[in-house]
């Protein structure tokens, strides 16, 4: 029985051409001999989808093949036989077309005049689809994408890093890939590591590895965009007196984690924000964050009742309303 084009790419007649394309890509792809090394069914099938694609994709094979069926290319003019035959080559720019004398008689001749199948008109048809005489071979097919998902520490978020990233290529051997992570990244982004991916088909470009970064909570400093806050607990006597206090930045020397000795002012409530400039998120090519402290009072764990009273009755000589601001 003659090969039917259209249903070995799963298509109908009336498809489109972008779905014939879609057909032959998503089909290449399974039956490629890259992707089904020793198998000669997948081999046989991976050329029977490129020569269904080779005629389906050509508007003119199309037409031909919608005709007279899988044996066109030998129909002359009203099916009634062999249509003439010509060889050319090609040779130096622009091309130059060769005939053989004996194939005159048959350009000439046969059952088509020239401006009918087989003749001038049709061989010009065929010349104008460009170098190759008239068979265009099908596309390669890019490969396609591989999506991970990669969680990093929030100091790596933060300051840039490096993170590794195994892949199982499709011959069975796993792969262990870099990754670069730039200094400020923020939940969610995307890192596209270009020709990591699936090989491509006949030679094509292969895919790429899309990674969606996902950042680990920090359990001291929260992030909002370029800024980040941290909660530093004081004792009662730094909130009274006030004093300078230690705080760890990311950005201390040499590049660096460090401490920044802050100073917090007497009468100190929990609560209070002081601001340290530039030591936020520092991404390329981005103004760098702030990085603000916010105060938290810590009592001492064992007050006796006659100094939580004591307590009680200084705050007393000095009434105050914290909570007339309060609001839902």
């Amino acid at each position: 029985m003659a090969t039917d084009y259209y249903a070995t790419l799963g298509v109908t007649k009336t498809s489109t051409s972008e779905a014939i394309q879609k057909a032959h890509r998503k089909l290449a792809r399974k039956y490629h001999p890259d992707m089904n090394p020793n198998d000669a069914t997948a081999k046989k099938k991976f050329q029977e989808v490129q020569s269904a694609f080779e005629v389906l994709s050509d508007p003119e094979k199309r037409k031909r093949y919608d005709q007279f069926g899988a044996d066109f290319e030998s129909m002359g003019a009203g099916g009634g036989g062999p249509g003439p035959q010509w060889r050319y080559t090609t040779s130096g720019r622009p091309q130059t077309f060769q005939f053989d004398a004996n194939d005159l008689g048959d350009l000439f001749g046969g059952g088509a005049g020239p401006e009918g199948p087989g003749g001038f008109a049709d061989l010009f048809k065929q010349f104008s689809r460009g170098r190759g005489g008239g068979r265009r071979t099908a596309p390669a097919a890019r490969g396609n994408d591989l999506k991970h998902d990669l969680t990093v520490p929030f100091a790596t978020a933060v300051l840039g890093g490096e993170a590794a990233l195994s892949v199982q290529r499709h011959d069975g051997e796993v792969e262990s890939i870099r990754v670069k992570i730039p200094a400020g990244i923020d939940d969610g982004k995307k890192i596209r590591l270009r020709g990591q991916g699936v090989p491509g088909v006949s030679g094509a470009p292969a895919g790429d590895i899309l990674l969606t970064i996902h950042v680990s909570p920090h359990p001291y400093f929260r992030r909002t965009g370029n800024r980040l806050d941290v909660r530093v607990p004081i004792t009662l006597a730094e909130a009274a007196l006030g004093g300078k206090v230690d705080v760890p930045t990311p950005h201390g020397e040499g590049g660096k984690p460090g401490v920044i000795t802050l100073t917090v002012p007497p009468n100190t409530s929990s609560g209070k924000r002081l601001r340290i400039k530039g030591h936020g998120v520092r991404p390329a090519n981005q103004p760098a964050g702030d990085l603000f402290a916010e105060i938290q009072i810590v009592l001492p764990d064992k007050l006796e009742e006659a100094e939580r009273q004591h307590l009680a009755d200084i705050s007393n000589r000095y009434p105050q309303q914290p909570r007339s601001e309060l609001r839902w």
